[in-house]
């Protein structure tokens, strides 16, 4: 069990640091509709992640298994070093972008967030955990659970962890926001301006460790 979350937490981290979430949140946090879209956001991020990587790992337990202990699971290791390399490639894909086209514009759909709806704000967000980088996250947790032969219970309490760190940095400022707006409107633009400033680099080198730990762990599957 420590095994499998040594290996999931590091993933549910490269989540939880995804910024079009981030951004999504600050500015539905910014906008009059916090109050209504806000909670609806939050629900639709949690229980996108929680339903992605249980399908993730469902779908992984189809990997058939070792006939020995002894003998390598070189299928699952093969799919995570297959995941982290796309992961890399992402990662490199993102930082060229950033150093050859610096700019604080973040996707032109984030600029109506702060008009969605309950229903929308709720749609969107879970949409936001079948993006590439959020399938291909969900599907290394998946990998990771079922190569370390988890039971039931074990992927579950497993599942629960990766869902509460990856949904974190959506869950906090949502909470505390709502429990103190005045207080935290000016940390708010702030972390908005932060955000648009530092977003590509940040995800860069957070997808290209990942991706690296990830390969890593693939071969010493081999």
């Amino acid at each position: 069990m420590l095994q499998a979350l040594g290996h999931i937490l590091p993933i549910a981290l490269a989540v939880a640091i995804s910024s079009v979430p981030i951004m999504a949140t600050i500015l539905i946090l910014l906008s009059p509709n916090r109050s209504r879209s806000a909670l609806p956001f939050l629900l639709g991020w949690v229980l996108g992640m929680a339903v992605v990587v249980t399908l993730c790992t469902l779908g992984a337990q189809a990997i058939p298994t070792p006939r020995s202990q002894r003998r390598p699971d070189t299928v699952i290791g093969v799919g995570e070093i297959i995941v982290g390399a796309a992961l890399v490639v992402i990662a490199i894909i993102a930082w060229v972008r950033v150093r050859r086209h610096p700019t604080d514009a973040m996707p032109k759909w984030l600029d109506a967030v702060s008009s969605f709806r309950p229903w929308a704000s709720f749609g969107v967000a879970f949409g936001l955990n079948v993006r590439p980088k959020g399938l291909l996250l969900a599907i290394a947790a998946g990998l990771a659970l079922r190569g370390d032969g988890l039971t039931l219970p074990e992927s579950a309490v497993a599942i629960a962890i990766y869902t509460i760190v990856g949904a974190s940095t959506v869950a906090v400022p949502i909470i505390v926001t709502l429990a103190a707006p005045a207080r935290m409107e000016p940390r708010l633009v702030a972390m908005k301006d932060w955000v648009a400033r530092n977003s590509g680099a940040v995800t860069a080198l957070i997808l290209l460790l990942i991706g690296v730990v990830i390969i890593g762990t693939g071969l010493g599957r081999l």
